[in-house]
């Protein structure tokens, strides 16, 4: 059985996180591994408290996974600092990390702000360049693009602009621009290292329960890369997995509730 490693925070109400990554990866049959970065209190209706892990407990946590059962796959999610990050990346290349998908958790569903500003500067400096795919919304890839990202072409030019940045530092990720904030769709671009572009089209699932979308996404993609799938199949299964998760009206807590991870086995 392949190992999928979730790099991330906690989430205490189990709809994102940490504990939407170790219900997706079980989802896929494969065995789910952590190294947290935060803890946060939260729950559907929004972040009360986060409580960040050192970045030296960070590095142990990585460090004793890849020495007793190395992950096939991994995915990075919620990262604060600019110190965890500089961490991660500098863990992950020692141990030779494959397959690694980097979700740039910005901003929660409720809309708190989950990452220091001088956090950003790092994570595209020295964790992207590492990753084989990076899937930002349209918020975090207007960020990290440096301009407004609202329609199909603005999605289009920010992956490209998101991964040409990556160049200088001797890599070209992947990257998915995920268009879930569009008003009337769920469309996605993936463009790949050559610089191709691939529509993921899809209707909007009509639903307010959207808590932990973007980490069920990703780890989900890096759940197929750890079956050895080519990454345009890896993002095509796992947002059908999502949208199967979206649409079985699992309707829990007060707020922005959580995905049926377990939709399959119902």
């Amino acid at each position: 059985m392949n190992a999928v490693l979730s790099i991330a925070g906690s989430d205490s109400s189990g709809g994102a996180g940490i504990q939407a990554d170790i219900k997706t990866v079980s989802a896929y049959g494969l065995f789910a591994e952590t190294a947290i970065t935060a803890l946060t209190a939260q729950n559907t209706c929004g972040v009360r408290g986060v409580m960040e892990a050192s970045p030296s407990f960070v590095a142990e946590q990585i460090d004793a996974v890849f020495e007793d059962i190395p992950p096939a796959a991994v995915k990075v999610g919620m990262v604060s600092s600019a110190a965890i990050i500089e961490t991660i990346a500098e863990r992950l290349a020692y141990h030779g990390a494959r397959n690694i998908v980097v979700d740039p958790v910005m901003v929660a569903t409720s809309g708190a702000n989950l990452i220091d500003d001088d956090a950003i500067a790092a994570l595209a400096g020295t964790l992207i360049p590492l990753a084989t795919v990076v899937t930002p919304n349209m918020p975090e890839a207007a960020v990290l693009a440096g301009f407004s990202v609202e329609d199909d072409a603005s999605m289009v030019r920010a992956a490209h602009a998101i991964s040409d940045a990556a160049v200088a530092r001797g890599a070209k990720p992947a990257v998915l621009v995920k268009g879930g904030h569009a008003a009337d769709a769920a469309d996605d671009v993936l463009v790949d290292a050559s610089g191709s572009e691939t529509w993921f089209r899809g209707k909007r699932v009509l639903t307010s329960n959207t808590h932990g979308t973007g980490c069920t996404l990703s780890s989900a993609i890096a759940s197929g890369l750890a079956q050895g799938k080519d990454l345009a199949c890896a993002v095509s299964e796992a947002k059908e997995y999502v949208r199967g998760a979206l649409s079985t009206g699992l309707d829990l807590g007060k707020g922005s509730g959580p995905l049926d991870h377990m939709w399959r086995f119902r």
